[in-house]
């Protein structure tokens, strides 16, 4: 599998999913604590992560992406009562699909992201921005 070349500077540029009502509100509140991650990473809000399609991720990563995150609303999603298990399924298809394509699913990470987990968050993408490096 190639290695990444990190594009955003030095750092992997990873894009994140997050979701209107769930995730977005606790990567807000991270910025507004001033705590600290890669300038390299974009976030996209959506209504429900179980809505993700498969094909979203490999196009970020095909235009350039070198990671895609997925902030999974978790049992608290309006809209899906199953919202966390096909946002699981989303996330292996997109692994899957890269692994098909001989790219390395690592590329893709989930975890669920409430309106309060501003810190949960910022682990999250350092440990991403970390792994990405490695690859």
């Amino acid at each position: 599998m190639a290695a990444i070349a990190p594009s955003g500077g030095g750092r992997p540029k990873i894009l994140v999913f997050s979701t209107n009502n769930i995730s977005d509100p606790g990567i807000d509140l991270a910025g507004s604590q001033h705590m600290s991650y890669s300038h390299s990473v974009r976030v996209i809000s959506i209504p429900c992560s179980g809505g993700i399609n498969p094909n979203w991720v490999l196009h970020a990563l095909e235009a350039g992406f070198d990671g895609v995150f997925i902030a999974a609303d978790g049992g608290d999603c309006a809209y899906l009562p199953d919202c966390t298990t096909r946002t699981a399924r989303i996330a292996e298809r997109a692994q899957g699909m890269l692994k098909e394509r001989g790219k390395d699913p690592r590329r893709v990470k989930m975890a669920a992201i409430c309106s309060v987990c501003s810190e949960p968050f910022v682990s999250h993408m350092r440990q991403f921005t970390e792994a990405l490096s490695k690859l």
